[in-house]
């Protein structure tokens, strides 16, 4: 595979693939917190703390503002159905006119569509269908975005795990304060701000994007249609056993483990702890998540996949915790541990996709990881409700500790997958 890479990689681009007037950083930059990195870091927290904010604050908007709770529902499912829908074309267009224009065309698609939102929120909402509408927008603006993000990294820092260790402990870090802050915003009846805040972030991201200095960018060959390349990121996603192995584990895991768990554990917990237990037993997933994010930064295995299945184990602790009737405290214990493997986890798969893949398709095959894997989250959140009145809220949570064991079991016992070695370093 390594050798593959390095044949693919050193193949001759043609002028159009040139993004910026440099190279790829060079030894003499620092391995993480390069120029090009730190734009990067701060263009990617912006953008995933104003992604955090959103559907706190439109939920709560509306019901402040209302309306129902299938208004709500309404909502978010505008916004994340382009998102599944789209993110397959986003990956096409990001290898066709680079990652870093995609992602500034998204930002820009994102500051529009706050902008409105915050009109939108200050003035009062007449139509329904308005705010639908610009969610359909920031909805597919992610999908623009998503493929790029992940090709970038190698680009941006000489240290590829590494980065992808700040970029997930940022990540859990605005996934904790963003939803917070929209609270706290919509409580004061300031959701129109909420969607100011955002608009400034993506203005910031796009900013920092339009600055980076990157090297030649590989391409699709010109001439390439649409369905084309879509038929030729099948190909190289398909080609790569360890590759679709994962995604075909975690299809599994999402619908029936992660997906169903945050509603049926709220089932739970809210009645007999009271909702702010659940608030900190969630910000201690979130505090986990940073510690398996910084684990990561310096723990380099020569087969991360491998290593990141054997964190994964921790993950059936809290839904058997919930089972067993344990206190808050374990619980929250529990879910550190559970966030800390997904942090390893994470962190390691991000690094094997975006090193073993050929940089011509990579924003391609991370489309359908993409949508193989998140994709299915959806489903099985869906399924939780009906599943606990047929089966009863014991059986789904147990469902989801055996799953998820033995979701880690599969990625250990693949033999592509759990033989696969880390790609050094660039020097």
């Amino acid at each position: 595979m390594e050798e593959r890479l390095a044949d693919r990689t050193a193949e001759v681009t043609s002028p159009q693939t040139q993004d910026g007037p440099d190279g790829a950083p060079s030894s003499r930059e620092p391995a993480i917190w390069s120029r090009n990195f730190r734009y990067y870091f701060t263009a990617r927290s912006a953008g995933l703390l104003s992604w955090a904010m959103l559907p706190v604050a439109v939920s709560a908007g509306l019901l402040s503002g209302g309306y129902g709770l299938d208004a709500a529902g309404y909502s978010m499912a505008f916004l994340v159905a382009p998102f599944a829908g789209l993110v397959l074309f986003g990956g096409v267009l990001a290898d066709r006119f680079t990652a870093r224009r995609m992602m500034i065309v998204a930002d820009l698609a994102n500051l529009t569509a706050h902008v409105l939102l915050a009109l939108l929120f200050i003035h009062g909402i007449d139509h329904l269908w308005q705010l639908y509408a610009l969610l359909v927008v920031a909805g597919t603006a992610n999908a623009l975005f998503q493929p790029g993000a992940s090709s970038t990294v190698p680009l941006v820092s000489r240290d590829v795990q590494g980065a992808n260790g700040v970029l997930r402990t940022s990540e859990a870090i605005t996934g904790l304060g963003g939803p917070a802050l929209a609270g706290v915003l919509v409580g004061f009846g300031s959701t129109g701000w909420v969607m100011v805040i955002s608009a400034v972030c993506y203005g910031t991201s796009a900013t920092c994007l339009f600055v980076l200095r990157l090297g030649a960018v590989p391409a699709p060959p010109a001439g390439q249609g649409l369905w084309r390349s879509l038929v030729v990121g099948w190909h190289e996603f398909r080609s790569r056993s360890w590759l679709w192995g994962v995604i075909l584990i975690w299809m599994f895991y999402a619908v029936l483990s992660w997906g169903p768990q945050l509603s049926v554990a709220a089932g739970v917990i809210v009645p007999e702890h009271g909702a702010s237990a659940f608030g900190l037993i969630n910000a201690a997933l979130g505090a986990g998540t940073v510690a398996g994010g910084l684990l990561a930064i310096r723990y380099k295995p020569q087969r991360p996949l491998a290593a990141g299945a054997v964190a994964m184990m921790a993950y059936p602790l809290y839904p058997l915790g919930i089972v067993l009737g344990w206190q808050v405290w374990l619980l929250i214990a529990a879910q550190v541990l559970v966030g800390s493997g997904i942090g390893v986890w994470g962190v390691m798969w991000s690094t094997s996709v975006q090193t073993q893949v050929p940089g011509e398709v990579l924003n391609r095959v991370h489309a359908y990881e993409v949508a193989g894997s998140v994709g299915m989250y959806p489903i099985g959140s869906a399924l939780a409700g009906p599943a606990v009145g047929a089966f009863g809220t014991d059986r789904v949570l147990l469902v989801g500790v055996v799953v998820a064991f033995l979701t880690a079991t599969a990625l250990l016992a693949t033999r592509p997958i759990r033989t696969l070695r880390r790609v050094p370093d660039r020097a």
